[in-house]
Parts: C-alpha cells; structure tokens; sequence
C-alpha cells in the first residue's frame, strides 16, 4: 500500500491559527473563512492532521478566503514519528482502500449535503490523492477540483474516471511510488480523456516534499512554496463563477 519514504520527513515550525473541532464524526481542524461557500478539504499523508506542518498548509490556503478542512482520515492512529521506525506495511494493511474510503466518501457526502457549498476543491497529499482522485469520479463526484502532490498508490483507471474535473499534480524528481514510468502513463490518460490538467516535476526533491521537505535545503524550500503557490491559484481561479446549484 504505502512505501517507506511515505513515513518520513522533517517537521516544520509555525504556529497554526486554526482550530480542532469534531465534524461530521471526525476529528477536523478547521481554519479560514466563516462561510462555507468555497470550501477546501485536505486529505492528508500518514501522519494526519495533527502534523504540525499540514496546519500550516491550510491556514495558508485559507489566505484564499476559502474555508479549511482537514478531517482525520486515518482515526486516530497517525503515525507520530518522522524518521520511517513506524511498522509501515502493518500501518499500510489498517488503512487500506476499503477501510478508508467510506471515511472519506462520508465526510464529503455530508459536508456537500449539509452546507451546499457554491465551490469544493479538494487536496491530495501522498496517501491522501488517491481519496482525492474518487471524490471527481464522474459517477460520484462530490468535488469541482482537485490538486494532487507525490500521490501514492493512484491506478491509470481513477484517473481515467474524473472526467472534465480540472487536476493539479505536482511531482518529485526522484519517487518510488509515483515514478516517472506512472508520470508519463498519467499524462497519457489525461490526454486521452482530454481532461483539464496541469503536471509539474520539480527537479532534485523527493517524494513527501510538498508536505514534510527540508527546507533548509533552497531547492526544496523553492519546490514546496512553488506547489503552495500552484494550489492557491489552482482553486482561485476554478472557483470563479463556480456553483453546484
């Protein structure tokens, strides 16, 4: 299911502004705008959204005048650590597609039907773009737009089913899950079903830096800003004029 290098990373600092609230059964952390009118999800990576720097990530999407939510997918059990000691094919096995998925599907179901939001974007890190990618499936599609980051484990036939729903995909150099073999297969599905797309491959970084990249390190620090600044505009623009009336 998931990698070692998905339980990995280094911590950064800040302060969060955002605030943890339980929403529709789940334990949220919550930032941005009063209003649901224009509405954000993150599904996270492993270590959920207790991780420091996943707050930080929203508050600044928040800046968009959206509101931020980041629902605990993985209830409860995030993975703590960021030096790759955590058990991870065991971790991998509890959170498999079939145990989180009715999580995720759940959460936006409710979210859409309770606050009828004019515009839903929806973020993607690592083991969260494969939840990211169901949530445009045509057949059931709860969000407009999606943006994706080192996405793990995603199949050719997911990406095939969102349709005309607009993706952001911002990749790694060096990754061993989404590799540059499934890089290239993806543009090809997305060419193929003429999807509105967009696919950045930063080079000299590695998979998880969008999200737990050093950065000390310039060209990380540049590739992670760079992703951050890609989303916001990403769903600025898309969320213009948008309504799920």
């Amino acid at each position: 299911m998931s990698g070692k290098c998905c339980f990995t990373g280094n911590l950064q600092t800040g302060e969060p502004v955002g605030k943890f609230e339980e929403v529709f059964g789940l334990k949220t952390y919550i930032t941005g705008s009063a209003s649901n009118e224009k509405v954000l999800v993150i599904l996270t990576d492993v270590f959920g959204n207790e991780l420091n720097n996943t707050k930080l990530i929203a508050d600044q999407l928040a800046e968009q005048d959206f509101r931020v939510y980041v629902p605990d997918i993985l209830f409860g059990d995030n993975v703590e650590s960021l030096d790759g000691s955590v058990n991870f094919q065991e971790w991998a096995h509890n959170h498999r597609p079939e145990i989180t998925r009715p999580i995720v599907d759940q959460f936006m179901k409710s979210l859409q039907t309770t606050f009828s939001p004019k515009f839903v974007g929806v973020v993607g890190h690592c083991f969260g773009a494969k939840y990211a990618l169901h949530q445009v499936d045509v057949e059931q599609s709860t969000a407009d737009a999606i943006a994706i980051a080192h996405p793990s484990f995603c199949e050719q036939g997911e990406f095939r089913a969102i349709g005309k729903h607009p993706i952001l995909i911002s990749a790694a150099q060096t990754d061993s899950i989404f590799t540059a073999e499934s890089r290239h297969e993806t543009e090809k599905t997305l060419n193929d079903i003429g999807a509105i797309y967009q696919i950045d491959l930063f080079s000299q970084v590695v998979h998880g830096f969008a999200v737990r990249g050093d950065t000390n390190d310039p060209r990380v620090s540049y590739a992670k800003e760079k992703v951050l600044l890609d989303q916001k505009h990403w769903f600025n623009h898309f969320s213009k004029g948008s309504s799920r009336e």
